[in-house]
């Protein structure tokens, strides 16, 4: 397991989520545990359909549990209100999405700088913050360019950075290789691994790509919305 730090990042008890009603609803979740560490990579698991996005989606504020409970560096986040939710996401939590979500008539710079912006930072200084996070991931000479230009490694990268950009303690990354090649996926993973993950931060990676298993720290294996398997180093 990278770094020493044993300290528990993410604790989830019974998670479990439905969807529909009647005689057409579906468990997505079923009664997940799960723990996740600071200086820890962990990778969730598992085909297509077994709920590894929603368990994602209910560990990191964005989907709302039917049961169970979710603390975050101690924090019982579906206890707080709407509001104080979306602040603890802001501050704590860094998304990378699947398809990057990068705003295709910003910059690359200033795609990177909206959550400072959306604390209300000045203007210019989020620019220089962004700058020095795509100095970091190795783009500072793309800072000006408009991610239909990027590569699909480079757009990655720009998703990396802007969610790095707050420090947050938490870094989740949702099938972060599945429109890239093989060895830019790897890459992509090395460079989180290398660069991005300390004993003070926690990335949680949901994956079904097996080409990049070799970076995790642990991995826990899904099927139809349970755990049923994990491996890897425990603290």
């Amino acid at each position: 397991m990278s770094g020493s730090a044993a300290t528990e990042a993410i604790v989830a008890t019974g998670l479990t989520k439905f969807f529909g009603e009647g005689a057409t609803r579906m468990t997505a979740v079923n009664a997940v545990d799960l723990v996740a560490h600071f200086g820890e990579m962990l990778f969730i698991v598992g085909p297509s359909g077994s709920g590894k996005t929603t368990l994602l989606s209910l560990l990191s504020g964005i989907l709302r549990p039917d049961a169970g409970a979710v603390r975050i560096n101690g924090s019982d986040i579906w206890a707080l209100s709407k509001d104080d939710l979306a602040d603890f996401r802001l501050n704590t939590i860094g998304f990378v999405f699947q398809d990057y979500h990068l705003f295709p008539r910003l910059t690359s710079v200033e795609n990177v700088a909206i959550p400072l912006i959306l604390k209300h930072q000045n203007w210019q200084e989020s620019l220089a913050a962004a700058r020095q996070c795509l100095d970091i991931v190795g783009l500072k000479e793309r800072a000006q360019i408009l991610p239909v230009k990027l590569s699909g490694g480079e757009q990655q990268r720009v998703a990396i950075a802007r969610a790095i950009i707050g420090s947050p303690q938490i870094l989740v990354l949702d099938e972060p290789t599945a429109s890239l090649d093989g060895d830019t996926g790897r890459m992509i993973i090395a460079f989180v691994k290398q660069k991005i993950l300390d004993q003070h931060r926690c990335i949680v990676i949901v994956t079904h790509d097996a080409r990049i298993s070799e970076y995790a720290d642990r991995i826990i294996h899904m099927e139809d919305g349970r755990i049923v398997q994990g491996s890897g180093d425990r603290p």
